[in-house]
């Protein structure tokens, strides 16, 4: 298929890494890029996700080896922090250069 200005080549998409194109783990990737280290509570608040739904994207991100779950207790409180890996880092900053040549072949 050629591109041109009617049909943009948009083969990049089947390029694009399926589990961080996910909208929630989409956000929670690009919130743990930007401020390197968050609390279950913070991420929740942040993505309007239930806990149980927050809970089942951040298993599928670690088991990938995109996030780094810390758990701990605060006094007697348990507590749950989470970062992105090194590997989880390049995964989300090659994401993001897919995007951004995706986006520039879009016409418009």
């Amino acid at each position: 298929m050629s591109k041109t200005s009617e049909n943009p080549d948009l083969t990049g998409l089947a390029d694009l890494d399926k589990l961080v194109h996910e909208p929630a783990r989409l956000a929670v990737m690009s919130l743990l890029y930007v401020i390197e280290r968050a609390d279950f509570t913070f991420l929740m608040n942040q993505t309007g996700l239930t806990w149980g739904n927050l809970s089942t994207h951040l298993s599928k991100l670690e088991k990938a080896g995109y996030i780094k779950v810390e758990k701990s207790f605060k006094g007697k409180r348990p507590s749950t922090t989470l970062c992105l890996t090194s590997q989880g880092r390049e995964i989300f900053h090659e994401y993001v250069i897919k995007m951004k040549k995706i986006f520039q072949d879009i016409p418009g």
